[in-house]
């Protein structure tokens, strides 16, 4: 049977299922969600006449829901447009949409009965080849589907999402007993295409691995440091990306998630594993379940009731965060900041794995806390395998995608030397699994088989051996290649990296991937031999961001030391990179995801085709530093939005460069492919890639396709100038936003140069002009502002605190 994915049904349009119904809608997948019908009116019904057969009142939950999907931050459309690929309907008047949905998911409350009786429905109406998932988090999935139909039981199976769910990776699939193998890979294999999803195949076992995992690891970090005297700005200070894992650290994650919530979580996972004494030992700790219990009694839920462990009080019209004293019970501000000896002598190793093992070698809390922190994982997950799963990679990838870890527990304990590291926890009382020194003693010393510095398989504990990872063909590791001799050139900031088939990839490597001349030396050079030895290039890397933009230091630094034939030939040869590129005899590909902001969106811009993540955060940022677009970027969205325009006879002009001025003016960001489309910065025959693990790969297809289909260089294309009037027009509108105090006299200085350069100067009259001429506009526009005071001033502040400056 070919199984697919185009229409779906969401049952539940709770926080999870309505986000799940928003992602799907991302995807490109029409979906309908449905939630139950009221039982009872509001009081604002009642006054407005309505009854339980009302429409309005019918569909009253699920609009709700929808709605708090469409209002949340981070948001969980890619646009708001989208939002027409999902319908709303009720489970009493629309039930029958399940009899023709391809893919069925379950999001309601955790109660088995509630589900099994949904379930029962499900199985009477759903189509022969209909999947049905269940996004449960703890109940076994066996359980679910036990008694229902042959043909239920064979298309069922747990999908379990993570939140919010467009921007976690995981997906935790789970089996049950009749699940027929091609349904797991099919939900598995789309998921992973079209959802960008990372898959871990997970036993049927109480909550799966993740929540197991690392609700096991919270609560044992709570009761240590309760034990050990630890405070809140403590525990958040040494648990957060000092080890690897995110700002939010410990007690800022159970605020966040809230803190009845977790509790919930926690006593229902301890009643699930009876059998697991190490985690019985920590879920049921008396101190840390007496100050749950006590602060949930208070109300103090964390972030959805403003109060948990952080309170945010507002002193003298500032707001600050006042950290719980975990003895007293009160809210304080300490005014310090948290500061440790082995903390400071570590951070500036890079490799987690490194600074971890460098870290607990110190003597201070924060070593003793790491210690236990650590030890405690690798005993604990050492001894959920093979419970939980069969291979240590999961475990890894489950922390990482799902949880948002640099890197799981065995790739730390690697880095931190296996044997070494068993007898250290030995010592003070950790214990690994017995399989782990059955590994050692077999003479293998580490969890993960590499060979030049890629991971290419995983000890597997029953079959005493590694389990080799299965390579995708096509798929493209640009470290393996460079460990196979494919890299053609490198410099300090680039690399060029042969990827076969006739294609070029120039890979960055410079800090935040920031453009400098290495960088631009790199893709000339890539230019260059394409024209003789390769038919396309890729532009694209593998590292956190894809770039974010200009090299700031260089400009400041130029700026102030009034170098300004040098700062002019950087810019000027950021244009010229970019022309050329633009105008490329061979087909220049793309590859954005992540940050691609300022002269990373102008570079993208001029590739011949997008081929892009679908996480991506893009926008032309200049303003921000006082600057303005230079390196093309105004020129482009010129070019991409008012050209088009213009082209019918008598169209005005103003708003489309009103539109472009706000646009870049206000340095406004597009969080995701779909809305960098809406701006004029992606084209519609741009593709979008959902999983970034296929990023490299099908820009590579691209380049290869448009090079076999005779690529030809675009014609030169004019650039409309509408003149005069309309840089007028934006001058009165600055005018009229620092006369209303919304913007600083410097904002207004830099306003106006930007409209100068949109408007094409202050020619007499509109005309189509060479886009040297726009180009010119934008050069003259950044050096002059280079020169003033105040924009250096943003430069600084910038480069110095990370935070811009306005002034």
């Amino acid at each position: 049977m070919k199984y697919r994915v185009n229409k779906a049904v969401v049952i539940g349009s709770g926080t999870m299922g309505a986000a799940i119904a928003a992602h799907l809608a991302n995807a490109g997948v029409r979906v309908t969600l449905l939630d139950i019908v009221p039982r009872g009116l509001t009081p604002q019904e009642e006054s407005a006449g309505l009854t339980l057969e009302s429409p309005k009142v019918r569909s009253r939950i699920v609009e709700a829901g929808f709605q708090a999907a469409l209002k949340s931050r981070p948001a969980s459309l890619f646009s708001p447009a989208i939002a027409d690929m999902v319908s709303l309907g009720n489970l009493d008047d629309d039930f029958d949409v399940i009899a023709e949905a391809d893919w069925v998911i379950e999001a309601i409350v955790e109660n088995l009965k509630i589900k099994r009786d949904l379930f029962s429905r499900i199985d009477a109406v759903r189509g022969e080849h209909t999947i049905v998932t269940t996004n449960t988090s703890g109940i076994p999935v066996h359980s679910l589907s036990e008694g229902m139909s042959e043909g239920f039981q064979q298309h069922f199976l747990g999908a379990h999402f993570f939140n919010p769910p467009r921007y976690l990776k995981l997906l935790e699939i789970i089996s049950g007993p009749e699940t027929l193998p091609e349904v797991v890979d099919f939900i598995s294999r789309f998921s992973e295409l079209r959802l960008g999803k990372g898959i871990v195949v997970c036993k049927d076992t109480p909550n799966f691995i993740g929540n197991r995992v690392f609700s096991v690891a919270g609560a044992f970090v709570m009761q240590y440091a309760l034990e050990n005297g630890y405070t809140v700005e403590e525990v958040d200070a040494i648990t957060g990306p000092t080890i690897g894992r995110p700002k939010t650290a410990t007690f800022r994650l159970l605020d966040l998630v809230g803190l009845d919530v977790a509790q919930h979580v926690s006593d229902n996972l301890a009643e699930l594993i009876p059998h697991d004494k190490v985690a019985q030992a920590v879920l049921r700790a008396e101190k840390p379940a007496q100050l749950s219990k006590t602060l949930i009694e208070r109300g103090w839920l964390g972030n959805k009731t403003k109060v948990g462990y952080y309170k945010q009080v507002v002193v003298d019209g500032k707001k600050e965060f006042w950290t719980l004293n975990l003895e007293t019970l009160e809210h304080e501000n300490s005014g310090e900041k948290i500061r440790f000896e082995s903390i400071g002598k570590v951070k500036d190793i890079e490799e987690v794995g490194k600074r971890i093992k460098a870290l607990i070698g110190y003597d201070d809390k924060a070593a003793k806390l790491v210690r236990a922190v650590m030890f405690q994982s690798f005993s604990y997950t050492s001894q959920c395998i093979p419970e939980i799963t069969e291979l240590p990679s999961a475990v890894d990838n489950a922390l990482k995608w799902g949880f948002m870890h640099e890197v799981g527990p065995f790739e730390i304990w690697d880095a931190m030397g296996v044997a070494e590291t068993v007898e250290q926890m030995k010592a003070e009382g950790f214990l690994p699994a017995p399989w782990v020194e059955e590994m050692l003693a077999s003479g293998i010393e580490s969890f993960y088989k590499v060979d030049g510095g890629i991971k290419v398989g995983v000890y597997h504990p029953a079959k005493k051996g590694y389990h080799l990872f299965e390579q995708e063909e096509g798929l493209i590791s640009l470290p393996k290649l460079k460990t196979d001799q494919k890299e053609v050139a490198k410099n300090g900031s680039a690399s060029l990296i042969d990827l076969g088939d006739g294609i070029v990839c120039v890979e960055f490597h410079s800090k935040m991937n920031t453009f400098d001349t290495d960088i631009g030396e790199m893709i000339h050079k890539a230019m260059d031999l394409a024209e003789t030895q390769f038919e396309g290039i890729v532009i694209g890397n593998q590292g956190e961001h894809f770039s974010a933009g200009a090299n700031l230091f260089l400009i400041a630094m130029y700026s102030q030391q009034g170098q300004w034939d040098e700062l002019e030939g950087v810019v000027k040869g950021l244009q010229d990179m970019n022309m050329r590129m633009r105008y490329s005899p061979v087909p220049v590909v793309l590859a954005p995801f992540g940050y691609t902001l300022g002269g990373g969106a102008e570079l993208m811009m001029h590739a011949s085709r997008i081929v892009s993540s679908g996480f991506l955060v893009t926008g032309l940022v200049e303003v921000g530093m006082g600057l303005l677009p230079a390196g093309g970027g105004t020129k482009e969205m010129l070019r991409r939005v008012l050209n088009p325009a213009m082209q019918t006879e008598n169209a005005d002009p103003m708003p489309v460069v009103q539109r472009l001025f706000m646009q870049i003016g206000t340095a406004q960001v597009a969080t995701s492919p779909i809305e960098a489309r809406e701006f004029g910065m992606i084209a519609p025959s741009d593709r979008i890639v959902m999983n970034d693990d296929y990023l490299l790969m099908e820009a590579k297809r691209e380049a290869r396709h448009l090079a076999d289909a005779g690529y030809a260089a675009p014609y030169k294309e004019k650039v409309y100038a509408a003149g005069a009037d309309v840089l007028s027009t934006l001058r009165v509108g600055v005018w009229m936003f620092e006369e209303g105090r919304y913007i600083s006299e410097h904002d207004r200085l830099i306003g106006e140069k930007v409209a100068y350069v949109l408007a094409g100067g202050n020619i007499s009259q509109p005309q189509w002009v060479d886009e040297q001429y726009i180009l010119d506009l934008e050069r003259e526009g950044f050096m002059s502002l280079c020169g003033e005071k105040k924009t250096q001033e943003r430069l600084w502040h910038f480069l110095q605190t990370g935070k811009p400056l306005r002034n």
